[in-house]
């Protein structure tokens, strides 16, 4: 109760009202909750602390971009994803690409003026890519060699290889005005979208208001406040009706808050383990790959082996669905990565491999005991369960599975020979290549290492297929193409757990307006479309 008392006053701090947790406060705060939103026009917005930008509103340093995707709302992008995660227009009235993959050329829209008045134009597209080019630390262009404006509605994309996902690439980042960007502008944003940034206390909120020249269709919703606090935190302000959404876990999604109702998002924020596919060695002073997990019989037992439901059932509170793959639900997803639940085929498949129960219950073979480690950051009560539950499910495989808390600074590198648990999903097919395409500049690669020509060309093939729709059948014949692929019958590099529902708290009298497929990270997706959110009369 102490705990929670706390976190009311710092969340309240937050929003400048502060008072105590006597008897008489919770009189006050009954009342704020049985009283009508009076301000039709705003809504106040919790987010965990992480989705705060460290480096700003800046989308060469990740506004937008980065890990967790999101629509930049300060700026405009040049296309945007529909809610089947198909590609809309933005900026962009049209857009083709030249039938060697190598040169995108987009039109853009000539009414449109950034928030000080000037003309956006396509030299302010080419600049903004250009920068990206040299300077993003979270994003890969490694595939633009240069963006060049042709004329002011016109701007051309230069390739270094064909790159045929690249209208997904367009819909998250946000165009700059050349004439106004320094090294302070992610402090103080100038853009073109929805929304003007008003303010912003670092540590505690932003505030966002409506553009009033914006092009498109008017925000509902003229002024947007974001909180960055904790769960809990966040769950308190939520009680003493001080905010209208608060992101919540499956863990606190049982508490019945007067005045508000529960929102669940599905999402393709997945949780899933690495499984080193080569036996152990040395490679530049860093032990690589497991004797264990190198068997494809113990990855595909595991596979099969492990009762997903019975996770989203006991870990998430039934607040998930099961997981088979980094894109679950995409247009680029192949249902055979589907499984069904069989643990007698799981030891069957181990028995047959050689894998023989020893008289404590765990299987040896060649004089290898059938047991590892699986990772998870400490701070996430989420991986630490999926842990600890895959290690009690293996168990009953005769196959012995340790955890082990890791902070991300030693994680990354024992993740080479042991299994961690990650957190993946985006809306765009890079996901899949970034793990599974042998020698990627992407370091997430590293983690199984795993190789197979044939996954390769797909996804090649997929990069320079000649249309965008072309691609999905490619990406999906990747994940299993009826003899090989990065599934149960194929190579099975990762093992995937489930997709975590992206719970909200939300005050009663306030529509959400439908919700796309949320990437990983449970911040800023949820206000996609918050301008067309709005209040009951």
């Amino acid at each position: 109760m102490k705990k929670r008392c706390i976190a009311v006053l710092l969340a309240l701090a937050m929003t400048g009202t502060l008072f105590g947790c006597g008897s008489s406060n919770t009189q006050k705060s009954d009342t704020t909750k049985k009283t009508e939103r009076s301000d039709k026009e705003s809504v106040i917005v919790t987010m965990p602390t992480s989705s705060e930008p460290e480096a700003g509103f800046d989308p060469a340093y990740g506004w937008g971009a980065g890990e967790h995707v999101h629509e930049p709302l300060i700026q405009s992008t040049l296309t945007t994803t529909t809610k089947d995660l198909k590609i809309g227009k933005d900026l962009a009235t049209d857009y083709s690409v030249s039938e060697d993959g190598l040169v995108w050329t987009v039109k853009i829209r000539e009414d449109v003026k950034f928030t000080d008045g000037e003309k956006l134009t396509a030299s302010d597209v080419a600049f903004t890519y250009n920068n990206c080019v040299k300077n993003s630390t979270v994003n890969d262009f490694t595939m633009l060699k240069e963006a060049v404006a042709v004329d002011d509605t016109t701007v051309e994309f230069h390739m270094n290889k064909p790159f045929s996902i690249w209208p997904y690439t367009m819909a998250i980042v946000g165009i700059v005005p050349e004439h106004a960007y320094d090294e302070n502008y992610g402090q103080h944003p100038i853009g073109s979208g929805r929304y003007i940034l008003k303010q912003w206390d670092k540590g505690q909120q932003v505030i966002f208001e409506a553009n009033p020249d914006y092009y498109g269709e008017k925000a509902k919703i003229k002024k947007v406040t974001v909180l960055f606090m904790d769960e809990d935190a966040a769950l308190a302000a939520a009680m003493a009706g001080e905010v209208d959404v608060a992101h919540t876990a499956a863990s606190l999604a049982d508490e019945k808050i007067d005045g508000y109702g529960l929102l669940s998002v599905t999402s393709v924020d997945n949780r899933g383990i690495n499984l080193p596919t080569v036996k152990a060695s040395e490679k530049d002073g860093k032990t690589v790959g497991n004797d264990v997990t190198s068997d494809v019989a113990i990855r595909r037992a595991m596979n099969i082996g492990i009762d997903r439901e019975e996770m989203i059932k006991n870990v998430l509170n039934g607040h998930g669905t099961a997981a088979y793959s980094v894109c679950d639900k995409m247009p680029w997803y192949n249902e055979e990565s589907e499984v069904t639940y069989d643990q007698k085929s799981a030891k069957a498949l181990l028995e047959e491999a050689g894998w023989k129960e020893g008289k404590d219950g765990i299987r040896e073979k060649d004089g290898v005991r059938a047991e590892f480690t699986v990772m998870f950051n400490p701070d996430d009560s989420v991986r630490q369960a999926l842990a600890e539950d895959f290690a009690n499910q293996c168990k009953e495989l005769g196959i012995e599975v340790k955890t082990e808390g890791a902070g991300w600074d030693v994680a990354y590198d024992k993740a080479l020979s042991q299994p961690l648990v990650w957190g993946w999903g985006a809306h765009t097919p890079m996901e899949l290549y970034n793990i599974y395409h042998t020698g990627t500049d992407s370091d997430s690669a590293e983690y199984s290492p795993y190789a197979n020509e044939t996954v390769d060309h797909y996804m090649d093939e997929a990069l320079q297929a000649d249309t965008l729709e072309d691609s999905y059948d490619l990406w999906k014949k990747a994940q299993w193409d009826g003899t090989t692929g990065v599934t149960q019958d194929g190579d099975i590099p990762w093992i995937w757990f489930c997709n975590v529902d992206h719970l909200y708290y939300v005050r009663d009298g306030l529509k959400v307006a439908e919700q796309k497929i949320h990437p990983h990270g449970h911040g800023w997706s949820i206000v996609n479309n918050v301008d067309q959110w709005e209040w009951s009369k």
